[in-house]
């Protein structure tokens, strides 16, 4: 009011009042608009623009529903898994997969059933009885038998059917699903006799050979050992998951940044490439550091130094804004001497990624690592000079704000990947357009740093929610087609849709740590387009040419349909929170495992430090 009345008493205001009158202008409504402008100037000033939340920028507001309504849809993608299964157990079992057009079946992972497994935790926690004692049979007589010279599989045969052992073992309790994971268990062991400890990609009992190893199948079994060994008492399998992590912990990572490059000799356990990505041949490797981290009752401290490593480089290296819709999207990087190269490729794989970043805020002190005696910026001691600068330059940030807009950020794009397109289905991967800066690219640190320097407006670049392209769905001549890739800032680069989860995942695990309820939203418009495009009258069918209005069925349902994708969708709409991220956590196929402690015995038993 002080302020105010400053400003009526100025002789200058007190001239035109007259004018104003004369205008059917009042005292009264100067007033109400001078206070007006004083409280909007008042809540930008103090709160908006520090908090970064929309001003200027248009809101995009989502249909309230009710309990009911959410508990409906959770009903049906109940029955969508229902129609999935019903149609392979009616075509296919007990091969692997079945084939919804054609209704055939596959056996494209050793013959032992791997829809049945990667099904059993599914059928749990939905509450299908009926369909859960039909697979027991199954279980019960499958011996891992194979003919002399095939080859299995290591990193599909640990997260599918030995995930899928375990999880159903932690949710029924049923001895026989732990015994069965500790007899697969055994039979991959050949897996490890390499001179580094790293397994190879396949296993053959009769004739073991190998040279290199991906990053995601040679680091993402420590969960699936670990708790195996938890449950059995055996330090072989306990083993396993401690050695791997010392392997990785030990390694040299000073030319990567401290990031796992994607490829490993398996001989000397060191890198043999400088690609980093978190997409093919390396998410779950980077994944497990955290999961690991939180499963095992966060005291292994070598894995949760490992996930700051890994997300502080991606953060600062990986992560870039298009120039025309500002979509934020992770992306790899190969280095050739002192050249390093960015393909702007970005994949439908890496939409985990946001997941991993919101899980990290919901269950890190990303802000207080001291309370866990880490400080950030020595973490980076054994890197280069311009990755150590790196670690100092995220100092000025907020280290959780920025990993979960970083999080809600690349998920937007995710989900925008699938509304952009005709069918609704997002393809396997894209090319982004890059523009402006010095190198045509703009890095997101970049642009957080001009924004921070610019007082903070409006959201983060990348942030806040962005409409779905509307333009042209089917774009017929070359000049056509280079527009809607200028309007929608990227290319489609595989236009196939595999029925995948990562997305989906990202979407319920940020609906479950922020309470958004944009993220079920988005889930359900993916869900209907499955529905609407993908649906066969046996099963669901891998799509391709989604970015069209007419795209083709292809003859493939592969489990983690049923394992990951389904599962995620029905505790993204489910009300009741069956499966709490601080009690469980899901590897890489979607399997929960919950989380122990290892007791002082076992700790002294197995040599945990």
């Amino acid at each position: 009011m002080a302020l105010l009345n400053s400003l009526l008493q100025n002789s200058a205001v007190i001239k035109v009042l007259p004018s104003l009158h004369r205008r059917g202008i009042s005292i009264r409504h100067v007033v109400f608009a001078l206070a007006f402008s004083v409280a909007s100037w008042t809540l930008y000033y103090n709160y908006l623009r520090r908090s970064g939340a929309p001003f200027l920028q248009e809101a995009i507001s989502w249909p309230p529903e009710t309990p009911e309504t959410w508990a409906e849809r959770a009903v049906q993608v109940k029955n969508a898994f229902l129609h999935a299964y019903h149609g392979y157990e009616q075509f296919a079992f007990p091969h692997d997969e079945l084939l919804p057009l054609s209704n055939t079946s596959t056996d494209n992972f050793n013959g032992w059933g791997v829809t049945v497994v990667d099904s059993l935790d599914t059928m749990l926690l939905m509450g299908l009885g009926a369909e859960y004692g039909r697979a027991i049979p199954m279980i019960r007589n499958t011996n891992f038998s194979l003919p002399m010279n095939t080859r299995v599989p290591f990193f599909e045969t640990v997260i599918r059917y030995m995930g899928g052992f375990l999880s159903a073992y932690a949710i029924s309790e049923d001895d026989l699903l732990r015994d069965k994971a500790d007899e697969l268990a055994t039979k991959l062991s050949p897996a490890f006799n390499t001179s580094s400890g790293f397994p190879v990609f396949s296993v053959d009992t009769y004739n073991t050979k190998w040279s290199s190893g991906v990053l995601a199948e040679i680091a993402s079994y420590q969960m699936e050992y670990a708790y195996l060994g938890k449950i059995t008492g055996k330090k072989e399998h306990v083993d396993r998951a401690t050695s791997t992590t010392n392997l990785f912990y030990n390694a040299n990572l000073s030319l990567s940044g401290g990031m796992y490059p994607t490829t490993w000799d398996l001989s000397a356990g060191t890198p043999s490439n400088f690609r980093l990505s978190v997409g093919a041949a390396a998410d779950s490797g980077h994944e497990y550091t955290l999961k690991q981290f939180l499963m095992t009752g966060q005291t292994d401290r070598a894995n949760l130094e490992m996930y700051l490593r890994f997300t502080l480089h991606v953060i600062n290296n990986l992560l870039y804004v298009s120039p025309q819709r500002k979509l934020l999207y992770v992306t790899d990087s190969t280095t050739y001497g002192n050249n390093t190269a960015t393909s702007h490729s970005f994949e439908h794989l890496s939409c985990f990624f946001p997941g991993l970043l919101a899980l990290g805020v919901h269950t890190l002190p990303l802000n207080h690592l001291e309370t866990v005696g880490i400080n950030i910026t020595e973490l980076a001691d054994d890197l280069l000079p311009k990755h150590q600068q790196g670690y100092e330059d995220l100092a000025e940030f907020n280290l959780a704000d920025l990993h979960l807009w970083a999080a809600e950020g690349i998920a937007q794009t995710c989900y925008l990947t699938y509304a952009d397109q005709p069918s609704g289905l997002g393809p396997e991967a894209v090319t982004m357009r890059v523009g402006g800066g010095k190198y045509r690219e703009t890095r997101w640190m970049d642009a957080m740093r001009s924004w921070k320097k610019g007082g903070q407006l409006g959201f983060p670049p990348g942030v806040g929610d962005k409409h779905p392209y509307v333009g042209n769905p089917n774009p017929t001549t070359p000049s056509q087609r280079e527009t809607v890739a200028i309007e929608k800032d990227y290319r489609v680069k595989n236009m196939a849709y595999y029925l995948r989860p990562e997305a989906i995942e990202s979407f319920y695990i940020l609906w479950r740590t922020t309470g958004d309820v944009k993220w079920r939203h988005r889930g359900w418009n993916v869900f209907q387009a499955i529905e609407r495009v993908a649906k066969t009258p046996s099963g669901y069918a891998s799509v391709n040419k989604v970015h069209t209005s007419n795209p083709t069925q292809q003859d493939s349902m592969p489990s983690y349909f049923l394992a990951e994708t389904l599962k995620y969708l029905y505790l993204l709409f489910l009300e009741e929170d069956i499966v709490p991220l601080e009690k469980w956590v899901f590897n890489t196929e979607a399997h929960p495992f919950p989380v122990f402690e290892w007791s002082q015995g076992e700790k002294e038993a197995y040599g945990i430090i």
